[in-house]
């Protein structure tokens, strides 16, 4: 078995006397497993992976959703989004005050032993806000290229309506910290949203002419957004 890297996704391929390929994404963590017949060459697989790479995304998206709902109580097993990727769940005890960092290709959950699902909820959250700050600057920085508009100031905080708002007097934005589950390219749109805000406050045909011209992809982008695991009661759009 070997591992390789397709359109950002990893893809375990195993070989075998077989005649045809099979695909399967296998839970807790999105897994993707492809087995080939001896003599295709990788080149194959990575033709015959993306030909199917919409129907993988849709498969590890209902995964995550499953995930989202079953693992509110943060053991080790479960699966939690990073930037748009699933990983396992490793969960440690020790005393003193909680913290969360990446270890390979697992995320670890220090926390005390008689901890509740709602502080280990608390401590991710706080490492997703650490996350996404750290993102900040250079996507900022993208956007407002784009743009050519800045923002005063950057602010993150847990929303549970909405992705993004602004005050548009004060030129404030602020980014939920649950975009730290998200690709990258919807803390992008989310970005750009908010900085057109900037520039046009209401939703109205301006607004959207500028989306269009900033960010001519934004409806897909949109749907990945809203469609993966949003938090409950959010709505479809940014502030």
């Amino acid at each position: 078995m070997k591992e390789i890297i397709i359109d950002g996704i990893p893809v375990c391929v195993t070989k075998k006397k077989m005649k045809n390929l099979y695909i399967r994404v296998i839970p807790p963590d999105g897994t993707v497993k492809i087995s080939v017949p001896y003599g295709v060459s990788d080149e194959a697989v990575c033709r015959v992976v993306r030909s199917r790479i919409d129907w993988i995304r849709e498969q590890r998206r209902r995964i995550g959703e499953t995930a989202g709902r079953a693992g509110n109580r943060y053991e080790t097993g479960e699966s939690v989004p990073v930037w748009g990727v699933l990983y396992p769940l490793e969960v440690r005890y020790a005393e003193g005050a909680g913290s969360a960092w990446m270890w390979g290709r697992k995320v670890i959950l220090q926390i005390r032993p008689d901890s509740t699902p709602q502080q280990r909820e608390k401590t991710l959250n706080e490492w997703y806000r650490a996350e996404l700050k750290k993102m900040i600057p250079g996507a900022g920085r993208k956007c407002e290229q784009i743009t050519g508009v800045k923002a005063k100031e950057w602010q993150v905080k847990n929303m549970k309506t909405r992705w993004g708002t602004c005050n548009v007097k004060e030129g404030r934005i602020w980014l939920n910290l649950q975009l730290a589950k998200k690709p990258p390219e919807c803390l992008e749109y989310v970005i750009i949203h908010e900085l057109i805000h900037l520039l046009e406050p209401s939703h109205n045909q301006r607004f959207y002419q500028l989306m269009d011209r900033f960010l001519p992809d934004w409806r897909r982008v949109h749907q990945e957004l809203n469609g993966r695991q949003a938090p409950a009661g959010h709505k479809d759009t940014p502030g």
